[in-house]
């Protein structure tokens, strides 16, 4: 896959305090890439689809398939190659779908880990050896985002960039295997990504691709449950009732990322408004200045692709998340890059998060790039490219982070867009007066 030629322009701004480096190039978008298929050779009890994730503030919950239905839920590990001091068990589990049967999914929890360290381990007491580094417990804290991911060319393009730099953790906004009730694409996912999921904690929410409703039928498989079995978050460490929406803290805690779900109920009645006031309600933003946050719909888009999908959530929730002071809110669904200024209720505001759009990490369905220039947006909207790529959220301490956009069709993982940003809660003109529980004391 050559590169496009560009012509590209940078523009320094200055807006609410924050230095923006925008790249507006007239840039072509290259085809979808192929679908990659990637086949399991090895013995049924042989782990394969081995990904990780983080469960608390010292444990990573590590997770794989067998086809064998009588493996070992085992994880041995240490901090040596080869030399296993450590073991932990789990449980596993399996569904069905209609006539496909998965194989014996695993799910262990180990640690107590120390933070920054290389582990080395292994699944079920077979099989090889994998390395993983753990997230550190202090800023600074590299987080890599990417969504849509599919599995395809441009999707390991993603992941190759991805891996090139160092980075601790994965987060993903929705739409991982675009498997659409094709359960045997959900294995073959797991098989590609188990190059960069077994090395880095991944944490992802789901999209309108993991839903796979069946018919409703006496007996017929429920919406997202192979997504639920497979890939398992830490929702009830969080207090949610539902596998669709969690959080988690990272850096010791000095960054809180909330994962909403896009296709859970959301209205001010639901289970979902209930524990998201009531999570938020729990942050201290003296220990926590970082308030991160991810779903699948973006709130703000003016693209025509999806357009609106995301509004009666933003209605229903924004104010949660501007009392809150959230910093940043990422989304997927759209299949382009796109940047907002701070925004609430549809107006610029210096004390509203920052909406970026990174739906574009590889997915099998082409452009959905369709900027619509009279969109009552489009003045609040400063980046936008249809490019195939990933970002980084580089949180360096308790006042600054830096993000970047990288595209995936340059030699080098260089950025096409930067923005350093200020928390919220250093910012002396967005501290809140009072406690958030005070302003939502109704739903709490």
């Amino acid at each position: 896959m050559e590169p496009n030629r560009i012509t590209t322009h940078f523009v320094v701004l200055l807006v609410v305090g924050t230095l923006i480096v925008s790249a507006a190039a007239e840039y072509v978008r290259p085809p979808p890439g192929r679908v990659i298929l990637t086949e399991h050779d090895k013995p049924a009890s042989h782990p394969q689809q081995v990904h990780l994730s983080v469960v608390g503030a010292n444990h990573m919950r590590v997770s794989w398939v067998t086809d064998a239905k009588h493996g070992h839920s085992v994880v041995e590990y240490g901090r040596a190659s080869g030399s296993y001091t450590t073991s932990a068990t789990g449980e596993h589990t399996s569904y069905r779908y209609y006539l496909y049967s998965s194989g014996k999914i695993h799910h262990v929890t180990i640690g107590p880990l120390d933070p920054d360290t290389v582990y080395y381990y292994r699944c079920g007491v077979v099989g090889d050896e994998f390395a993983l580094k753990t997230p550190p417990a202090a800023l600074p804290i590299e987080l890599a985002l990417a969504g849509d991911l599919g599995q395809t060319e441009w999707t390991a393009s993603t992941l190759a960039h991805v891996s090139k730099t160092d980075y601790d953790m994965l987060l993903v906004p929705g739409d991982l295997a675009y498997a659409d009730t094709q359960q045997p694409l959900w294995d073959t996912f797991g098989r590609f990504v188990q190059e960069h999921a077994s090395r880095r904690p991944w944490m992802v929410t789901e999209g309108n691709h993991e839903v796979e409703a069946g018919m409703a039928l006496p007996g017929s498989p429920g919406p997202f449950v192979a997504y639920t079995t497979r890939w398992r978050m830490p929702h009830e460490e969080s207090g949610s009732t539902s596998a669709l929406y969690y959080s988690f803290d990272a850096a010791g805690g000095a960054v809180h990322v909330v994962m909403l779900g896009s296709y859970a109920a959301f209205n001010s009645t639901s289970e979902q408004y209930g524990w998201l006031a009531r999570d938020l309600a729990r942050v201290d933003r003296r220990a926590t200045p970082w308030l991160v946050v991810l779903l699948h719909a973006p709130w703000y888009n003016t693209n025509a692709a999806h357009a609106g999908e995301g509004e009666a959530m933003r209605k229903a929730m924004e104010r949660l998340l501007y009392q809150a002071r959230v910093d940043v809110v990422f989304s997927g669904h759209v299949h382009a890059y796109e940047r907002f200024t701070r925004v609430y209720d549809n107006e610029a505001n210096p004390c509203g998060p920052l909406h970026i759009t990174i739906g574009d990490g590889g997915n099998r369905e082409g452009l959905a790039f369709d900027f619509q220039k009279n969109h009552k947006l489009a003045r609040l909207s400063l980046m936008r490219e249809a490019s195939f790529g990933h970002g980084r959220l580089s949180v360096v301490n308790a006042t600054a982070a830096r993000w970047a956009w990288h595209r995936n069709d340059d030699a080098d993982s260089t950025f096409r867009d930067e923005l350093r940003l200020e928390s919220l809660a250093a910012t002396a003109a967005c501290r809140r007066t009072q406690p958030f529980a005070d302003y939502w004391s109704d739903e709490l």
